[in-house]
C-alpha cells in the first residue's frame, strides 16, 4: 500500500487501482483494507473509475494521532482527494457513510457527489436507551483495554448471536479485530454520537447531489433513516437494493453506484 500524510501528520495508507474519475470508498467499524474489505467492490468499480481503498485511521498500516476527532478523519479524506486532483466522487457504508456525510458538509466543492449505504443513525426514541447503553459499556471496556469484550459487545448490538461470537474469539482473525477495537469509539462515541438519531441540520447543509440507499432486507429502521437524509439533503434520491442486508453484496452495488456517478 501507499501512505499520504494527512494534515496532522498522520500516515494514512491506501491503494488506487482503475483509471477515470476518482472515488473514495469509505468503511464503517472494524474494517481494514488488510481485511479484504470492498477489495471486490473497489475491482468491479475500477473499469471506469480510479478507486481509491484507504485504512481509516487507527486501522490497518494507518497512524492513529491522539486525541481522535472527526475533523481529523475529515482531513484524511481531504489528502486523498487532493492526491488524486481536486474533487472526488465519495462512497460511504454503515459509519463510514455517516463520516462521508461529515466530509461533504466540511469539503464543499472538493466532493463532487456522495453516495451513502446504510448510515446507521437511528431516531426512533426506543433506541435511544438502548444505544446509550451500548456506548457506556464500550467506553468502559476500551478504558480497561478489554479490547476483545469490546468487540464481542459490537458484535451482540449488530445482532450477531452468542456462539457465533465465541467461536469467533477462537478464531486466528480475532486478534486482528481486537487490535481495531478503539476505533469503535470513533465511529460510534464521536462520529454518530451520544444519541445516533438522523442529523438533519447537517444533512441538510450537503449540496452536492447525494445517492442515499438501503438494502431491502435489512434492519427495519435503515430505510426510515434512508428517507429521512433524503427529505434533509437538498438533491437527494433514494435507492432500495432489492434482497440486500447491512451486509450489501458488490455485484448488487457496483452498477448502482456507476449508473449515480456517471449521470
Amino acid at each position: 500500500m501507499q501512505k499520504v500524510t494527512s494534515k496532522d501528520g498522520t500516515p494514512i495508507a491506501f491503494d488506487r487501482q482503475g483509471a477515470g474519475p476518482a472515488v473514495i470508498l469509505v468503511d464503517g467499524a472494524m474494517t481494514s483494507c488488510s481485511g479484504g474489505s470492498n477489495s471486490e467492490l473497489a475491482r468491479m468499480l475500477a473499469a471506469h473509475l480510479t478507486v481509491y481503498r484507504y485504512d481509516r485511521r487507527g486501522r490497518g498500516e494507518s497512524g492513529d494521532t491522539q486525541p481522535y476527532a472527526v475533523e481529523r478523519e475529515v482531513e484524511d479524506i481531504e489528502v486523498l482527494i487532493l492526491e488524486g486532483g481536486q474533487s472526488a466522487y465519495l462512497y460511504g457504508h454503515s459509519s463510514g457513510a455517516s463520516l462521508a456525510l461529515e466530509a461533504a458538509v466540511q469539503l464543499g466543492n472538493k466532493v463532487k457527489k456522495l453516495a451513502l449505504y446504510e448510515a446507521p443513525y437511528n431516531s426512533d426514541k426506543a433506541d435511544g436507551q438502548v444505544w446509550a447503553e451500548y456506548i457506556h459499556h464500550l467506553r468502559e471496556f476500551l478504558s480497561e483495554d478489554r479490547r476483545g469484550d469490546a468487540v464481542a459487545l459490537f458484535m451482540r448490538f449488530v445482532g450477531t448471536p452468542a456462539d457465533q461470537i465465541e467461536e469467533m474469539r477462537r478464531a486466528p482473525f480475532w486478534p486482528m479485530l481486537e487490535a481495531i477495537a478503539p476505533t469503535l469509539a470513533y465511529d460510534h462515541a464521536a462520529i454518530l454520537g451520544e444519541v445516533r438519531s438522523v442529523p438533519i441540520e447537517r444533512a441538510a447543509r450537503v449540496t452536492v447531489p447525494a445517492l442515499v440507499m438501503n438494502g431491502s432486507s435489512s434492519f427495519p429502521f435503515m430505510e426510515d433513516t434512508a428517507r429521512a437524509l433524503v427529505n434533509a439533503i437538498p438533491h437527494a434520491q433514494h435507492r432500495i437494493l432489492e434482497g440486500q442486508s447491512h451486509n450489501v453484496a458488490p455485484e448488487a452495488l457496483a452498477p448502482v453506484l456507476l449508473a449515480f456517478f456517471a449521470r
